[in-house]
Order: C-alpha cells, then sequence, then structure tokens
C-alpha cells in the first residue's frame, strides 16, 4: 500500500471542512482573475473546473473542492456584487474605499459577502474561513486582523439576525 492511500488501495476522499475550504480559496482566485483578466464568470468557472479543482497536472493533482459550494460563491459574488461592494465600503476607512485595496482582498470581501448574503453558513463561520484564507496569503502581514474587523462589520449589517443575543 503506497502512501496517501487506503487498504483498497484508493486515495481517501478529502472531508467535507477540506473541500469547504478548497471551494471558497478557488473562488476568492476565480473572482481575482475575474477582474485582473475581464472575462465573464462562467468562463472563469468552466476554467476553474476543467483545469484546476482535482485536476491531473505534471507535479500532481490539484485538490478537490466542493464544486457546488465554488459555483455558488462565484455565482452569488457576480449577482450581488453591488450589495456586496456597498456593505465592504461601509466597512471600510472613508479613505480607502473598496476600488483601492489590494485586488486579493477584493477578491475575499466579495468571496466572503457572496456567503454572507444568503443565511447557508453561519456568519461567524464565514468570518473564520475567510480570515483563514486571508492568512495563506498574506502569512506576514496585517492582513488577516483587518480581514477579520471589515468581515465582522459586514457580518453585522448583512445578518444582523445572527448576532442578536
Amino acid at each position: 500500500m503506497s502512501q496517501g492511500t487506503n487498504e483498497m488501495g484508493m486515495a481517501p476522499k478529502p472531508d467535507r471542512r477540506a473541500l469547504s475550504a478548497a471551494a471558497r480559496l478557488y473562488a476568492v482566485q476565480a473572482l481575482f482573475q475575474m477582474e485582473a483578466s475581464s472575462q465573464g464568470a462562467d468562463r472563469i468557472q468552466q476554467e476553474f473546473l476543467t483545469y484546476r479543482i482535482g485536476a491531473e497536472h505534471e507535479d500532481g493533482r490539484s485538490a478537490d473542492a466542493d464544486e457546488r459550494l465554488f459555483g455558488r460563491i462565484v455565482d452569488d459574488a457576480v449577482t450581488w456584487q453591488s450589495r456586496i461592494d456597498q456593505a465592504t465600503d461601509r466597512a471600510l476607512v472613508a479613505k480607502w474605499p473598496i476600488d483601492r485595496i489590494d485586488p486579493v482582498l477584493r477578491a475575499l470581501f466579495r468571496a466572503a459577502g457572496a456567503e454572507l448574503v444568503t443565511p447557508k453558513t453561519p456568519p461567524k463561520v464565514v468570518i473564520a474561513e475567510y480570515v483563514r484564507l486571508s492568512e495563506a496569503f498574506f502569512p506576514d502581514g496585517r492582513e488577516p486582523k483587518f480581514v477579520n474587523a471589515v468581515l465582522d462589520h459586514m457580518a453585522r449589517e448583512m445578518r444582523a439576525d445572527a448576532f442578536k443575543a
């Protein structure tokens, strides 16, 4: 039995949390790519589903992801972008509107905002997951604390019902 396989010689299935985390990472990357390349959501999603998520490459296989969650985040970020960007702007310092922040942070706020728009995931989980993602993108910076503060403000505005005692 080789490393990374179970008794039947198959790679173990990633757990649900890992699949969700990967979906969020891919969604942030897709939203970043959409903005950088001015390509539409359908084209970028198809590229990710074909060439990135769980795809075989010369140096191994890309991480699997919850493809439905990935698609929902990207679609909701596009559908609700104006609402998400306005909520982000209100959470940012007045001198730093969303169009002036780092494009990776912008993609991250849009992905998180897409999950906050709908009540499928508790806001505290959304905040924790995207703070963890920001730590991956900015391991030595202050950005994770910034992301936590902005997302907390956004969540309290967009999902106030979840914060009532």
